[in-house]
């Protein structure tokens, strides 16, 4: 992180937008791709891809493939051609079926993640656009209406009647009033009206903010960290 964005919420606005190379009208698509490849992918933790020669290997680690493959290479000792043919087909036939079996259920998953993936509003290229949250760059300038998750820690620009659930994250069972604004850089994290948080949501009013922080940067990043 930017040390001069460590206390961003003490920060005026046009400086944290210098900060993070924006301006209020947002990012172009070329600088967001910029901005992703040098801060990452805004998530918490890294996608693990499937890979198929992996989901294959794994089919012969379980104990009684194991055995069998034992059995197939003592046969073999014992000269029994037979017995290891009619094992290692045994073996491979079951190997195969769980894997194309293990492919489909994985396949399966990553199609329904993409219909429910959580997406945000940002401004790129002077309009909004839909994005998917881990597309969020440091720079985006995000728009937000009632029933919005934020996706990263972001400073407010503008705010109507903006209030934001932040239980998650500070255990406060009542909803928080946000708007723009320069706090002192010793405020405590749920005394901050002007941040917004990733992991909370927006209860009531509408809100325009310029993402800070992604990812491992969060405040819930940093949480994660110390678990």
């Amino acid at each position: 992180m930017n040390s001069q964005l460590s206390t961003f919420w003490n920060l005026p606005a046009d400086r944290v937008l210098t900060q993070v190379k924006s301006t209020p009208a947002g990012l172009s698509s070329q600088d967001a791709q910029q901005h992703l490849s040098e801060y990452g992918a805004n998530s918490l933790k890294q996608k693990q891809q499937s890979n198929s020669l992996t989901l294959l290997l794994n089919q012969f680690k379980s104990p009684i493939i194991l055995i069998l493959i034992f059995a197939a290479v003592l046969s073999i000792f014992l000269k029994d051609a037979t017995d290891a043919i009619v094992i290692l087909a045994i073996v491979l036939i079951s190997g195969l079926l769980g894997f194309w079996q293990e492919r489909g259920a994985t396949d399966a998953v990553e199609k329904l993640l993409a219909l429910v993936q959580v997406k945000a509003t940002v401004l790129r290229d002077g309009k909004s656009q839909e994005i998917p949250n881990q597309d969020v760059v440091p720079g985006d300038i995000v728009l937000l209406n009632a029933g919005d998750s934020i996706p990263s820690d972001c400073l407010i620009l503008e705010s109507k009647d903006l209030s934001v659930n932040e239980a998650a994250l500070t255990g406060e069972t009542y909803p928080a009033d946000k708007l723009s604004g320069v706090l002192p850089a010793e405020t405590d994290l749920g005394k901050r009206t002007n941040i917004l948080y990733m992991g909370t949501n927006v209860i009531s009013g509408t809100g325009k903010a310029v993402v800070v922080n992604t990812g491992k940067e969060t405040e819930f990043g940093k949480l994660r960290r110390k678990t």
